[in-house]
């Protein structure tokens, strides 16, 4: 054994990589091709690369030999790299003296050289492992120093946030420690590779809360920007679909793609909002941002588990050699995009989901709880629904149904709260006060079960707490169709200009009402409009209504103010023709098109003014309200465009079947069809609400001033 070879191989390990490399990476495509004659490396150039090392020539000349043969005389699965794992270079076993490397098996473990071979072996074991890459199974781990493997846990794309700006990260979790990488961008027929942003020793890290760092503010992205993104993701989707039914071949279908993996990539950069931020030990922080507190309690429940049993040691080569080895350890390959499916595969469900949270078991002491649910659209999860807090119980029953808009949607996720009342015990993780995360779950959305028309009765399993939920789906086609109540004495389902006649008045009393009693005391409601109502409530008020119960008041003031937002959609849903009639529907969608603004508003302003008046004047009372509504964006988060997106397709959704703004020749899908319609519904009432005053003709001022103080 010559010790100075071991130690000035193992002084420099850059030097000793370089070799490997010198001799290794010619080697690396070389493959045995049986229906090729002339080899593609010859003897010689073999020779001299191998002299390249003469240190690992003395070392071992079984090296050299093991060359010799020519390469014509391979087997045609047979890689350099197997005539080096051949050659005892990778470890083994430490128990089995036997199996164990020429060089180990000769040198008795109490020797001095006995730790600086080890440190030698392993490091040749995890560069050679990625010679024959295109053969080898994907690989689970790394090895490290005392025998041990680096596992890989888990990686995710992810948004990374620095100096401002969004950066698309792939972020890796292994057992010891936190890999955030930046895919290289490749030549066409190159392999993935990976460059190291940064990375954190699992032992190092810890969570940041705004107190513990200069907390850069998240740029956030315009709702109009991310709606715009996603009907231009629509729209690609119907040019494929079209491009696919004609004979102008791939090539059309391919540009298409590459202009929707764009769309989609920018969506889902721009989307995340929520913050998820690590530091290492000297207090360096790294913001990342997710859509979804089910997913950023993964993370941390992870990493809090694999801390209590890490231990850690790399060195920069290493760190290069694992990054390298990212292309191999990866188990998330695509970003979630539509793009990256298989034409087979599930493009999720679109139209509306009714789930019942029932109730909640295994509880080990009473607590204030409450759920939350969350639905993926376009490639990420959404908070749509939660329930009251049910308080001091052990077994909470809440029995509350929401029903949720599903777009392209595959998974439901359940989260469990602890309400915080008290502000010493509540948690201040990234900025945020939050409540505590009990339990979480999710379960997948199929489309086979959902199709049935039934309730199907479901159980989530979550740290010993089971809830029960009860779910229903019904297609945007059947749920959004207009139906002319037969009870022509109620107000759901019956015509406005019924209504307002029979109650003498200029604006419908539930729609007073409501707006009354939301003004009241929900313009700081987070999500006011957005987030579900207990459908419960809303059936029990949308009743009241119907009958003319005096007591809908004293109901409406113990109800849930989300219940009362509820209510207000449910009823302009309900109408039997849309607020903007069905006759000037397409007048309005024809008229936001327009480009020239002196045009549009010409247009669009007639337009409105030729509304029947219990229509024009129910409109004007709507949409001052909503106004009101957004001057508090600061705390409801809700502004005019999230306003505009949930009331546009309610208060102009045609009442007929098929859109007639659809002119189309070829047929495209519901899906597509009802993205494009959508957009034009929200930009209509997003125009008039964006309005500062809406002119009116002297005939008609009087009229709409005194009903609008009704």
């Amino acid at each position: 054994m010559r010790k100075w070879v071991l130690s000035g191989i193992l002084a420099s390990e850059e030097t000793y990589l370089s070799h490997l490399e010198a001799l290794l990476i010619p080697m690396k495509p070389l493959k045995a091709a049986a229906t090729t004659s002339q080899p593609m490396l010859t003897i010689q150039q073999i020779e001299t690369i191998f002299f390249k090392v003469p240190e690992l020539h003395e070392i071992h000349k079984d090296f050299y030999d093991a060359l010799l043969p020519r390469v014509q005389d391979w087997s045609h699965q047979q890689c350099v790299g197997d005539l080096f794992q051949k050659l005892n270079l990778k470890v083994k076993s430490t128990k089995d003296c036997k199996d164990q490397p020429d060089l180990l098996k000769h040198t008795h473990s109490s020797h001095p050289d006995y730790p600086l071979l080890q440190d030698a072996l392993r490091i040749s074991q995890n560069f050679l492992s990625s010679i024959n890459e295109e053969i080898t199974p994907r690989r689970q781990s790394m090895t490290v120093k005392k025998g041990e493997n680096r596992q890989l846990l888990r990686d995710r794309f992810m948004v990374e946030l620095v100096e401002g700006s969004r950066k698309l990260r792939h972020v890796f979790l292994f057992t010891d420690l936190l890999l955030c990488t930046k895919l290289k961008k490749q030549a066409a027929g190159k392999g993935q590779q990976y460059d190291c942003k940064w990375y954190i020793p699992l032992a190092d890290l810890t969570f940041q809360t705004i107190e513990d760092c200069e907390s850069t503010p998240i740029p956030l992205v315009q709702d109009e920007e991310i709606d715009a993104m996603k009907i231009k993701i629509s729209q690609i989707k119907n040019e494929i679909q079209r491009e696919k039914r004609t004979t102008k071949g791939p090539k059309a279908i391919e540009r298409l793609r590459k202009k929707l993996s764009e769309q989609e990539s920018l969506l889902l950069l721009m989307s995340p909002n929520m913050a998820f931020r690590v530091a290492n030990r000297n207090g360096k922080g790294f913001t990342f941002l997710i859509s979804s507190d089910y997913e950023r309690a993964e993370w941390r429940e992870i990493v809090r588990e694999q801390q209590k049993k890490c231990d850690f040691s790399l060195t920069s080569l290493e760190l290069q050699m694992l990054t390298n080895s990212c292309v191999k350890l990866q188990t998330v390959h695509t970003i979630p995009m539509s793009v990256n499916k298989e034409d087979d595969e599930s493009s999720g469900l679109y139209g509306f989901l009714n789930v019942i949270v029932h109730s909640a078991s295994g509880l080990k002491q009473s607590l204030n709880l409450y759920c939350s649910l969350e639905v993926d659209s376009f490639g990420y999860f959404v908070n749509k629904a939660k329930t009251r807090v049910y308080r001091d119980s052990t077994e909470p029953n809440w029995n509350e149904e929401f029903e949720i808009e599903l777009e392209g949607s595959q998974t439901l996720r359940l989260l469990c709260y602890e309400k915080c009342g008290n502000k010493a015990k509540q948690g201040k993780e990234d900025g945020e006060i939050t409540d505590k995360i009990m339990a979480k779950g999710q379960i997948k959305l199929d489309p086979q079960t959902l199709q049935n028309k039934d309730w199907q009765r479901s159980v989530i399993t979550m740290n010993g707490i089971e809830v029960k939920l009860s779910m229903k789906f019904a297609s945007r086609e059947f749920s959004l169709k207009r139906m002319p109540s037969r009870k022509q004495s109620g107000v759901f389902g019956v015509k406005i200009s019924v209504v307002t006649k029979r109650e003498r008045s200029k604006v419908p009393l539930i729609v007073r009402q409501c707006v009354e009693e939301i003004e009241r005391r929900g313009m700081e409601e987070v999500g006011i409009y957005r987030v579900s109502g207990v459908a419960t409530d809303i059936q029990a008020l949308k009743a009241a209504f119907d009958s003319n119960n005096r007591d809908v008041s004293v109901m409406m003031r113990e109800m849930d103010v989300n219940a009362i937002a509820g209510t207000l959609k449910l009823y302009f849903r309900e109408l039997p023709e849309p607020l903007f009639t069905d006759d000037l529907y397409p007048n309005f969608a024809g008229g936001i098109a327009l480009s020239d603004s002196v045009a549009k508003e010409s247009c669009m302003l007639n337009l409105l003014l030729s509304l029947p008046e219990p229509n024009l004047v129910t409109f004007l009372f709507l949409l001052d309200h909503l106004k009101r509504v957004a001057e508090n964006e600061s705390i409801n988060k809700m502004s005019l465009h999230n306003l505009a997106t949930v009331f546009g397709p309610t208060l102009l959704r045609p009442s007929e079947k098929d859109s007639k703004i659809s002119h189309s020749s070829q047929p495209i899908s519901m899906n597509d069809s009802w993205s494009l319609e959508v957009m034009a519904q929200v930009q209509v009432l997003l125009y008039f609400l964006q309005l500062e005053s809406i002119p009116t003709p002297d005939s008609k001022r009087q009229s709409l001033l005194f009903s609008t103080e009704v």
